[in-house]
């Protein structure tokens, strides 16, 4: 299995792009990450560094989308603390700090021309779409949410197949 390379070699300041509330508590950044984001892979993530220094550790989180030939990079994150709080602030343009790409991706050859059931839970979910989106072969989808709100299932659906199961059974 080849590993992609990480670029995790220092922090980078980039600029938010776009961000939007996708629903209750869970949100889309695409950051602006040029020469980046051709060599990211579907499996890894990147760390965010807060404003704040009074939080010095960055939050991991993994790599929603990625746009090549756009050199953008998105993420979809739940807000569960002050840090995830402050990106939820972050519009179009301002700067963000991130470490990464880190961590070796899937090992997307080993699907390749196979079945391949995808299954992912709540914010689990995201970094399940570019690699839907990479898988050579037929592709099907299993995401489970707590509750009707089903942040990416268009997404997913646009890409092939997808069951989807609530903890609520709502949906």
């Amino acid at each position: 299995m080849e590993k992609t390379e990480s670029f995790g070699k220092g922090k980078r300041t980039l600029k938010v792009a776009a961000q939007e509330c996708l629903t209750e508590g869970i949100y889309s950044m695409w950051i602006r990450a040029g020469q980046i984001a051709p060599k990211a892979a579907p499996g890894q993530f990147i760390d965010v560094y807060t404003r704040d220094n009074a939080r010095l550790l960055p939050r991991p989180i993994s790599l929603c989308e990625i746009d090549r030939e756009g050199g953008r990079l998105r993420i979809v994150y739940r807000v569960a603390g002050k840090g995830t709080e402050e990106f939820s602030r972050y519009q179009d343009g301002d700067e963000v700090q991130i470490l990464g790409p880190l961590g070796n991706g899937f090992p997307l050859e080993a699907a390749e021309g196979k079945r391949v059931l995808l299954i992912g839970g709540g914010i689990g979910i995201p970094p399940m779409l570019e690699t839907m989106k990479q898988i050579r072969g037929e592709t099907c989808a299993v995401l489970g949410y707590r509750d009707s709100q089903l942040f990416l299932k268009d997404a997913f659906q646009a890409q092939g197949p997808v069951y989807v199961a609530t903890e609520d059974g709502s949906a």
